[in-house]
């Protein structure tokens, strides 16, 4: 049918529209009205749709996400973040990013125990009394050499080689933050009966606080964890990842000499150190692929013309949890090799940190990830979207934008393929844990890189680290008000440690590294000082 014959048809009134042309219209008319909806719905959360969510929540719940929904808390827990981000504190010199994470706990009625496990910057922040006693784990070090101006999509240090939040820390303590402040809240409003606890944990960049706090005993009457990281989706897992590793420093003493006059009179502790390396790089061969060796020269003399008597080198031996503590001695023998072949004595072996594998407690996995779903990704805006794009190609990753749906509940590999560590598997093998992963950071941005500093700074961070102690503070009031669920969270824990008992690796007298970050913090401390968000 022609466009003039219908136009004369409706203005003349002659001719009726056949039964098949009214059908067609009233199609496309339900097409235009439902479709925008729905594509508003996935946008803001992803699936499922937010109001078939709200019908099945607790009130408990629907305080909580209300409460943390409010543009007042994204913004002020945000703007936490982005101060403990321009602090860029590295591990164990966290002073500013402690001191505000525990003072907001404390002035939101927490008690706050501070300078625990011997580390000036660790603190656990309590509220309620008596069981069940839930915990949430929250880090806030900075990695050094990574300072980077925030959502600038390419490299562009705040200050040349200080440090940054390359792996998103600053997100991560602010989120359990705002998720034990957040179910504090409902619990008060609700007379719901536990504890709730804070676990602020410094130096994870170094390994350096969980397990010193393990052995301290703070996770003692702890029922279950919840720990938190930064990632660009919003997820959880469950079972045995990343690998177990040992922190150690091997440090060399020589003698000095006159290194063109009579280089024969000196032994050169330099010498011990390139020879250790020299050794251990022949020991990969005989590695496992998954298996992890790196190291760097700490000190190793101060001037060519004087043969050097001391040196060190730090290390990071990686391994399984059943494998670790032979494949530490192997590289215990390069050094001693080292030293005999060098003329030095191999004078000190100091275990700096030792921590296992994360053992993810798949129970409250499956709790989290219900959490998750509930909650759904945030609503990103086109100027979010725009600087995602642009850091994707700067860093030639796939240019496909935010997530825009929530990660399926992650299962073990089939095969271990190694990989990072973290000191969070030190809590897992004494208090069942599991992580929330939140989208505060952009997909493609590389870890420990000026990218993922970019990425980590602004609105993309703050709604990620909400959507996170949204999940949380969910979780916590799972835990809190279901105790069949934290039944079958125990349950699990106690028939895997069957197997699976609880040994340390920190040699007994192993104390925090304390002066490890102090040197080059100074460094840097005044000069992003000048940087500093203040509010």
């Amino acid at each position: 049918m022609s466009r003039n014959r219908l136009e004369r048809g409706g203005r003349s009134g002659c001719q009726k529209p056949s039964f098949t042309f009214l059908c067609l219209l009233g199609l496309v008319a339900l097409l235009i009205l439902s479709e925008p909806q729905a594509g508003l719905a996935r946008s803001q959360t992803g699936p499922p749709a937010p109001k078939k969510v709200t019908a099945k929540l607790s009130r408990e719940k629907k305080y909580v996400l209300d409460w943390l929904g409010q543009k007042e808390q994204l913004e002020y827990f945000g703007r936490i973040s982005d101060r403990i981000w321009s602090y860029a504190e590295l591990g164990l010199q966290e002073f500013k990013s402690s001191q505000l994470l525990a003072d907001t706990l404390e002035q939101a009625g927490f008690r706050v125990e501070r300078g625990l496990a011997g580390l000036p910057t660790c603190f656990v922040a309590t509220y309620g009394q008596g069981p069940p006693v839930i915990g949430f784990l929250g880090e806030f070090d900075a990695l050094p050499m990574l300072s980077q101006k925030g959502r600038v999509p390419r490299k562009d240090p705040v200050v040349e080689g200080a440090p940054g939040h390359g792996c998103g820390h600053n997100t991560m303590g602010t989120a359990a933050v705002a998720a034990a402040i957040a179910t504090k809240q409902a619990m008060e409003k609700f007379g719901l009966k536990g504890t709730i606890k804070v676990f602020g944990s410094p130096a994870e960049e170094i390994l350096a606080s969980r397990p010193y706090m393990v052995r301290a005993g703070l996770f003692q009457d702890v029922a279950a964890v919840i720990d938190n990281h930064s990632s660009s989706d919003f997820g959880t897992a469950y079972g045995i990842s990343g690998n177990a590793v040992i922190s150690v420093i091997f440090t060399f003493k020589g003698k000095t000499a006159h290194s063109a006059g009579a280089p024969w009179a000196g032994r050169s502790a330099l010498d011990a150190v390139e020879l250790m390396n020299v050794a251990t790089n022949y020991l990969r061969e005989h590695l496992n692929p998954a298996h992890r060796l790196h190291y760097v020269i700490l000190e190793g003399g101060q001037a060519p013309n004087v043969v050097p008597d001391r040196a060190s080198v730090w290390y990071y031996v990686r391994n399984t949890d059943d494998q670790l503590e032979s494949m530490y001695e192997r590289v215990v023998n390069c050094a001693r090799a080292a030293a005999l072949a060098s003329g030095t004595e191999l004078a000190e072996i100091r275990v700096l940190s030792a921590t296992h594998q994360f053992h993810g407690n798949k129970a409250l996995a499956e709790l989290i990830q219900k959490n998750i779903e509930l909650v759904g990704l945030p609503a990103w805006e086109k100027e979010e979207e725009e600087f995602t794009m642009a850091l994707q190609q700067e860093v030639k990753a796939e240019e496909k934008g935010l997530a825009k749906e929530v990660s399926r509940l992650r299962e073990p590999r089939d095969t271990f393929i190694g990989g990072g560590s973290t000191d969070v598997g030190e809590v897992t093998l004494v208090v069942p844990t599991a992580t929330v992963r939140f989208p505060a950071s952009v997909p493609g941005a590389i870890g420990h890189h000026w990218s993922t500093v970019a990425s980590v700074y602004g609105s993309i961070a703050w709604k990620g680290l909400n959507a996170g102690a949204k999940a949380m503070a969910l979780t916590a009031l799972d835990l809190l008000t279901r105790p069949e669920e934290l039944k079958k969270v125990r349950a699990e824990f106690e028939e895997y440690m069957k197997t699976h008992s609880y040994k340390s690796f920190l040699p007994p007298e192993a104390t925090p590294p304390l002066e490890l970050n102090q040197a080059l913090m100074e460094k840097w401390r005044k000069l992003l000082e000048a940087h500093e968000i203040k509010d």
